[in-house]
């Protein structure tokens, strides 16, 4: 409650900080429903997940927050999901450049033209340590640097399908996210990335391309451990 001494400008301004602070801190407030939540739990026993619904239900949001606590180590007492102790190297990646901009790296940093509300997004704004730009792409990052609890860095880059599978060779990573159905031989890349940490991949998405060898593969094959 603000007191009646304040002035009105002086509360204009308080509920302005009050709401600057409160939007850099999203993750804190991230209350998954159910069908997220089991998403996440289900990370502690599966390398491979999906998670497949219609458009506008959340689940890009449910991809960027985890990405986020493991980021930042930063887990709440809900969390049942697979968790690192250390810092992580993870990708985060969409369709196009634009899309990778306009979706993953929106939900994670924030909104990408307004450079002042990076830190507004699923990583707090206090572990954003650094950014660096992507080339030709507007507003684009290609990768984050985020503050772990452990003490040490996190680094986060942003891929795209369009630039082929050569683009996605030579890296070791903790975990891929795919944000809308990836191609095949991407997914089978990204996969690779994470075998030697035994990381993870997630793919977020609404299913266009109906039953797509990607699809196929979650919906016919015995998962994997």
């Amino acid at each position: 409650m603000f007191s009646n001494s304040l002035s009105p400008e002086h509360r204009k301004a308080l509920l302005a900080e009050t709401k600057r602070v409160l939007s850099t801190k999203r993750l804190h407030f991230y209350k998954p429903y159910t069908k997220q939540r089991e998403f996440h739990d289900a990370g502690a026993e599966h390398r491979e997940r999906l998670f497949m619904a219609g458009n506008q239900l959340g689940k890009t949001w449910a991809g960027g927050a985890e990405w986020a606590m493991h980021l930042t180590g930063r887990y709440p007492d809900w969390w049942k999901g697979r968790r690192w102790d250390r810092p992580v190297r993870l990708w985060a990646s969409g369709v196009t450049g634009e899309s990778t901009r306009d979706n993953p790296q929106r939900i994670l940093v924030g909104p990408p033209q307004q450079k002042h509300a990076w830190g507004t997004g699923a990583i707090p704004g206090d572990c954003l340590v650094d950014t660096a730009n992507a080339r030709g792409i507007a507003d684009a990052l290609d990768s984050v640097r985020v503050k772990h609890v452990s003490g040490g860095e996190s680094v986060l880059a942003f891929k795209s399908y369009e630039k082929g599978r050569e683009k996605w060779q030579g890296e070791t990573l903790d975990g891929v996210w795919f944000d809308e159905e990836p191609p095949q031989e991407i997914y089978t890349e990204g996969l690779t990335r994470t075998n030697a940490t035994r990381g993870i991949t997630m793919i977020t998405f609404t299913p266009l391309l109906g039953m797509s060898e990607v699809v196929r593969m979650f919906l016919t094959e015995e998962p994997k451990d």
